[in-house]
């Protein structure tokens, strides 16, 4: 990881200029081979055989019960196919596509040593990397690749759903592109001011709103599901949730009350009704003390009052994104 400065006014370059996070513990699974492509199809939520060559789309491995194993964003090159996970998840799926692959003509290997990422966030995300890197405009959900000290490096759409950019960057030039971002302007920022951002934007987390217990319908990731696709392993379970319209739980924005400050797994109730419980709690600089959670639907709406365990105070639900 590339060493950042301390003292900046990280949230004010995430909401205004462009702030750089060094985001290389999260882990790549690499797949090659003739059948690369066959096999993943068969084993994620979203139409990899449909997406072309250099694109770049969310998707979810799943359990046959439709629980998530984990979340991934998949990334189509001309020779492979990259999953990026989150930070401990790299092992997870690597394991969860073993198990499964026995005739197929395709290997898999852990690429996270041979590959940094970085997340560059805020609105001036975009003009800062087309100034210090030549990056191109934005061409849908499409890799771009730029160079990077001789070798070639590749911007990826946003991951957290933020404004900005991410870039998958050989280890060996990771540092010099991390240099020439802060010399044309960039503010280093930390993990828990990116956060602040994520959670105010209700986009969730694997390893923190999400889990082996989470359905994707019910953290709102419909971007990672593809309805039209062939099989895959957990599709039986997310085709009869998707005829019934709903889930019985929904991720949620919460906002706590003055004095309440609740850790994550507390649970959220509705009179003597346990109803759910909060998953992450962040300090909003301009929100105070907000978080993520589910809930039952049938409490899920904005305004709805719910009660923290062992009165620990109240918080509640927000429609997300919370407001602006």
């Amino acid at each position: 990881m590339v060493e950042r400065t301390p003292g900046h006014d990280e949230d004010g370059a995430l909401r205004t200029g462009a702030a750089l996070f060094d985001a290389s513990g999260r882990e790549v699974v690499r797949v090659t081979g003739p059948d690369r492509v066959s096999f993943v199809q068969g084993m994620v939520t979203q139409d990899v055989d449909g997406l072309p060559v250099g694109a770049v789309a969310d998707a979810a491995l799943l359990t046959a019960k439709g629980a998530m194993v984990a979340d991934a964003r998949v990334v189509k090159r001309p020779d492979d196919l990259l999953l990026l996970t989150e930070p401990g998840y790299g092992s997870v799926v690597l394991g969860a596509l073993e198990r499964y692959l026995i005739s197929e003509d395709a290997e898999l290997s852990d690429a996270t040593a041979g590959l940094g990422q970085l997340s560059l966030v805020g609105p001036g995300a975009e003009a800062l990397a087309a100034r210090a890197l030549g990056l191109a405009a934005p061409a849908g959900a499409a890799l771009r690749p730029f160079d990077a000290a001789g070798t070639t490096a590749w911007a990826l759409p946003q991951g957290l759903l933020l404004p900005g950019v991410d870039l998958l960057v050989p280890a060996d030039a990771l540092a010099p592109v991390f240099d020439r971002l802060l010399d044309a302007g960039a503010t280093p920022v930390g993990f828990t001011a990116l956060e602040v951002l994520r959670v105010e934007r209700g986009t969730p987390r694997f390893g923190a709103d999400m889990d082996e217990r989470t359905i994707p319908l019910e953290a709102g990731l419909q971007r990672a599901l593809h309805y039209q696709k062939g099989c895959y392993i957990g599709q039986e379970v997310i085709a009869r949730a998707t005829f019934r319209g709903h889930v019985n739980r929904q991720l949620v924005g919460l906002r706590f009350g003055a004095g309440s400050t609740p850790t994550p797994k507390a649970e959220l109730f509705a009179g003597e009704r346990r109803v759910g419980w909060v998953t992450s709690v962040v300090q909003s600089p301009r929100l105070g003390s907000i978080g993520l959670g589910y809930a039952h639907r049938d409490v899920a709406q904005p305004g709805t009052e719910l009660a923290l365990a062992g009165g620990a105070g109240n918080a509640r639900i927000e429609a997300l994104p919370f407001p602006a």
